[in-house]
């Protein structure tokens, strides 16, 4: 009865644990990823999107030719990401015991809305991109509220066994 709890359970843990690993290992070649999209036209100035990709674009390759010990900082967060994905672990081996970690998640995920706002309007960020921001925070949680809600589940059964 409690295995396929725990098979919906590791599927979205490593689910979770996929989307985290992409979206920091994105951030180590940010330079390289730019430049692609500039040099095979995806930077269409003529949009808003494009304009600030644009933006971003230049702002990005004058900081890399005149100070690419910068981008240490980017490697930093793809760390962060990278790491953040790997304490998931302790969910997907045991999900009950490694409960707490999943509400920290949770926690993280609502901290990236204040963050985004604050930092963002600090640094001059467009709205939409704030918003797109604010959306990793909110499309993250889901996976993890419905992953919370059958760790209770399979915790309830387990408790049930143990008594009887």
């Amino acid at each position: 009865m409690t295995y396929p709890l725990l098979k919906k359970i590791r599927i979205l843990v490593v689910f979770f644990i996929i989307a985290l690993a992409i979206s920091g290992i994105t951030a180590f070649p940010v330079y390289t990823e730019l430049t692609f999209l500039k040099q095979q036209g995806f930077i269409n100035t003529d949009h808003v999107l494009g304009a600030w990709l644009d933006k971003v674009y230049n702002g990005v390759a004058d900081t890399y030719k005149k100070y690419p010990f910068l981008f240490y900082g980017y490697d930093w967060l793809a760390f962060a990401h990278l790491m953040i994905a790997a304490l998931f672990y302790g969910v997907y081996r045991d999900p009950v015991r490694n409960k707490f970690i999943m509400g920290w998640g949770m926690f993280c995920c609502v901290c990236i809305i204040p963050l985004a706002f604050i930092c963002g309007t600090i640094r001059s960020i467009p709205l939409y991109h704030i918003l797109i921001d604010c959306s990793f925070g909110v499309f993250g949680i889901i996976p993890l509220l419905v992953c919370r809600k059958y760790i209770l589940q399979l915790e309830a059964l387990q408790n049930a066994a143990n008594v009887t």
